[in-house]
């Protein structure tokens, strides 16, 4: 049987290929697509979700805007990674649907029910708002499969991971709402690369695959300012976790927010040495085989048409 998933994301390239993975793999059925300010404005990343499912011919998959800014910060994006669109790279045509006429928060607490895995790829927002708005949810949600965060070095600062910089109080609510939850971070998706070559192969394979490549034409060269040989799919490797989970080594420890430092706000604090006398809270990726990922989104991406 499938894994139900409902993905609340901010595209993004990698929020993108994310969606793809989920609709072009089996072992998963994507419930719901949510979205929230993150990579780009609102109004940008939802327009940008809406194109994705269009393409993967999946409109029929229910979609919801929700967090417009961060619970208590100014809105902070990535259009120095993503561009002005935050798709940058494809030359995509305008959703022709639209939303539901309901708040993310709304869209998520109907989806998700006994045995539902949620996939957050951007910041946390709409999550904390899900468990603020409608605590029950605690009992009906399986467990949430977030990218973000790092043990070690972030991206956004020296300390901090984008998703976890943006919003780090709804980070934190959701660190601390009891809800399994297992961290994606930077530590494992900086080890697998998507390269020119993973590109050539999806470039022929369909509209689909030609718009993998045309995304990676913009994305790839960004990561090479950073003197990476490739772009980290870092959303799509939590999706991949769904799928198989053995891809990504996990262990158990507690994981605390950092909200109020001048120099590590937003930092995941991850106690993988059980140093602290503090529940262990979440699941943190430690390592992945990476071929083998780059393998499992290659082939699955490829046969989308």
């Amino acid at each position: 049987m499938s894994t139900p998933i409902v993905i609340d994301c901010d595209p993004g390239h990698d929020d993108a290929i994310a969606i793809l993975l989920a609709l072009a793999s089996p072992e998963v059925e994507l419930r719901a697509v949510t979205t929230v300010a993150g990579n780009q404005t609102l109004e940008k990343t939802t327009r940008n979700a809406l194109q994705v499912l269009e393409l993967a011919g999946r409109s029929d998959i229910p979609l919801a805007a929700g967090a417009d800014a961060p619970l208590r910060r100014h809105l902070r994006t990535a259009a120095d990674i993503h561009g002005e669109t935050g798709l940058d790279g494809p030359n995509l045509p305008q959703p022709t649907t639209r939303p539901v006429d309901a708040h993310a928060a709304e869209l998520l607490a109907d989806a998700i029910e006994p045995g539902v895995v949620l996939v957050p790829t951007g910041p946390l927002t709409n999550i904390a708002l899900l468990l603020e708005r409608h605590p029950d949810v605690r009992d009906r949600l399986d467990r949430i499969v977030w990218m973000g965060g790092a043990i070690g070095l972030g991206n956004s600062t020296p300390a901090a991971e984008f998703n976890a910089f943006v919003d780090p109080e709804a980070a934190a609510a959701v660190f601390s709402s009891g809800i399994p939850i297992t961290m994606i971070g930077l530590d494992v998706t900086h080890q697998a690369l998507f390269v020119t070559e993973h590109a050539a192969r999806l470039r022929n394979t369909g509209s689909v695959g030609r718009t993998v490549a045309e995304l990676a034409d913009f994305f790839l060269p960004v990561y090479r300012r950073f003197g990476f040989s490739g772009a980290p799919m870092h959303d799509a490797m939590a999706v991949a976790h769904v799928i198989d989970p053995t891809l990504v080594a996990t262990l158990e420890c507690n994981v605390a927010i950092e909200t109020r430092s001048q120099y590590c706000d937003g930092r995941t604090v991850a106690d993988r040495w059980h140093v602290l006398d503090a529940p262990r809270n979440a699941r943190v990726s430690i390592d992945v085989e990476a071929e083998r990922f780059l393998e499992l989104l290659v082939a699955r991406i490829s046969s989308l048409r």
